[in-house]
C-alpha cells in the first residue's frame, strides 16, 4: 500500500509539473539552467556560419569613419537597411569583439542575448497563465538557436525589444513598454507587425489621450535614434531604414516558394496579400483586440470605433475597460498580430523564425487546441523552417502552420468581459 501511495504521489507531482501553471515558476528556472549548458555546447561544438556578421562590421566601420549617408553604407551582402539602433548595437559589438574578429566572444554575447530573450518570453508566458509543457516548447527549436548563436543576426535584439515591451505592459508599465517597443523597432522594422494590436491595447489600457502621447513618444524615440543620419541625409535614412518598397528575391523565400516564381513576383499576388493582411487586421481588431471595450464580448462596428475615438468614455467606464487589458490579453493580441503579419508577408527569411517560434505555441494553446495538436503543429513548423533551401513542401507547411495558428486564434480565443 505504501508503495502504491508513493507511485500515486509521484504521478500527481509529475502531472503538476507538466500541466499546473503555478509550477512554471520552478520549471522555467530549470529550463533556463538547461539552456545555459546547451548554448555553451552549441558554441563549443557547432561551427559558426558567417552570413551577415562581416557585412554588419563593414557597415559599422564606415559609420565609424564618419559616413552618415545610408545610400553609401554597405557591406558584402548589401546596403545598410536597418534603423539607427541596429547601428549603435553593432558599433558596441564591434568594440567588444576586436572589430568583429573575435567570433567566439561575439557568440558568447549572443548566447547571453538568447538567454535574456528566452527568460523574458518565459516571463510573459507565465504572466499569461501558460502551463509548463507550453513553456518547454520554447527551448526545442534548432533554428532559433542557430539564428542567435551561429548566425549572429540582428533579429535577436529586435525580438528582445518586442517581448520586453510585452513584459512591461503586462505589469502595467505603459511608458516603459512603449520605450522598449520603440527600441526594438529601432533595430528592425518587422516589429511594426505588432503595432495594430499594440495601439488597440494601449488605447483601452490608458485611454485615448495618453495613448496618443505614448505613440508620439515612440515616434520621438525613432527620431532620436536616427538623428545623426536624419540631420545629414534625411531621405537617404528614411528610404533605406524603413524601406516598404523593397524588392523580394524568390530564391531566398521560406514561405511562398510553392506558388512558383512568376506568381511570387507578380503584382496581383502582392496586392492580394496586402488585402488579406488588412482584412485580417480589421477582423481581429473589431472582433478580438477591442473586446475589452465591447458589450458582452461582441464585435465592435467601425462606426462605433470612430465614435469612441472622437468621444472617449467616462472615467469610470474607461477604468472598467482598462482592468480587462490583462497580461493574457496583451500577450495574445500582440502575438496574434505578429503571426497575421508573417502569414501575409510575401517573403520570410530564415531569421524571421524567431518572431514566429515563440508566438505560435502560446496562441495554439490559448485557442484551446489539444496538447497533441499543439505539439504536432510546433514540430511540423520546426521541420519546415529547418529545410534549406526551402522546397514546395516545406514552404507549404510554413504557410499552413501560420494559417492554422491564425484560424485557431480567431475561433478559440475569447476574453472574459464584465461589461
Amino acid at each position: 500500500m505504501a508503495a502504491q501511495e508513493q507511485i500515486k504521489d509521484v504521478l500527481a507531482l509529475s502531472r503538476r509539473v507538466i500541466f499546473d501553471p503555478r509550477m512554471s515558476r520552478w520549471t522555467s528556472v530549470a529550463q533556463l539552467l538547461g539552456e545555459v549548458a546547451l548554448c555553451g555546447l552549441i558554441i563549443w561544438k557547432v561551427p559558426y556560419t558567417n552570413i551577415d556578421w562581416t557585412a554588419y562590421m563593414q557597415q559599422t566601420e564606415q559609420y565609424l569613419a564618419g559616413e552618415r549617408d545610408y545610400h553609401k553604407i554597405a557591406g558584402d551582402t548589401g546596403p545598410l537597411v536597418y534603423p539607427g539602433a541596429h547601428v549603435y548595437i553593432y558599433r558596441a559589438l564591434h568594440g567588444l569583439t576586436s572589430s568583429g574578429s573575435d567570433i567566439g566572444r561575439a557568440q558568447v554575447l549572443f548566447g547571453i542575448l538568447y538567454l535574456m530573450t528566452l527568460g523574458t518570453v518565459l516571463g510573459t508566458y507565465r504572466a499569461a497563465g501558460a502551463p509548463p509543457w507550453v513553456l518547454a516548447l520554447l527551448s526545442l527549436s534548432k533554428r532559433a538557436h542557430s539564428v542567435f548563436l551561429l548566425r549572429l543576426f540582428n533579429d535577436g535584439w529586435a525580438v528582445l525589444g518586442l517581448f520586453a515591451a510585452v513584459a512591461a505592459w503586462q505589469r502595467r508599465w505603459w511608458t516603459a513598454g512603449a520605450g522598449l517597443f520603440a527600441l526594438g523597432l529601432g533595430v528592425k522594422m518587422v516589429i511594426l507587425l505588432a503595432l495594430p494590436a499594440v495601439g488597440a491595447g494601449l488605447w483601452q489600457a490608458v485611454g485615448r489621450d495618453r495613448a496618443v502621447l505614448l505613440a508620439a513618444g515612440m515616434g520621438q524615440v525613432q527620431l532620436l535614434l536616427g538623428y545623426p543620419f536624419l540631420a545629414a541625409y534625411p531621405w537617404s535614412y528614411v528610404s533605406r531604414a524603413f524601406e516598404f518598397t523593397r524588392q523580394f528575391q524568390f530564391k531566398w523565400t521560406v514561405n511562398w516558394r510553392f506558388i512558383g516564381e512568376e506568381t511570387f513576383l507578380s503584382r496581383p499576388f502582392s496586392l492580394s496579400l496586402l488585402a488579406l493582411h488588412i482584412s485580417l487586421l480589421t477582423v481581429f481588431l473589431l472582433g478580438r483586440w477591442m473586446q475589452p471595450s465591447s458589450t458582452g464580448g461582441r464585435a465592435i462596428s467601425i462606426p462605433t470605433l470612430f465614435k469612441r475615438l472622437i468621444h472617449p468614455p467616462p472615467k469610470d467606464v474607461q477604468a472598467s475597460i482598462a482592468r480587462q487589458v490583462t497580461p493574457d490579453f496583451i500577450l495574445t493580441s500582440v502575438l496574434s498580430a505578429v503571426v497575421i503579419g508573417c502569414l501575409c508577408a510575401r517573403s520570410l527569411h530564415y531569421q524571421f523564425y524567431v518572431y514566429i517560434v515563440w508566438a505560435t505555441p502560446f496562441l495554439l494553446w490559448r485557442s484551446g487546441m489539444h496538447m497533441v495538436g499543439v505539439v504536432a503543429v510546433f514540430f511540423a513548423q520546426e521541420w519546415a523552417w529547418n529545410v534549406y533551401p526551402s522546397t514546395d513542401l516545406s514552404s507549404s507547411v510554413v504557410v499552413a502552420c501560420l494559417a492554422i495558428t491564425v484560424a485557431s486564434s480567431w475561433i478559440g480565443i475569447r476574453f472574459p468581459t464584465t461589461r
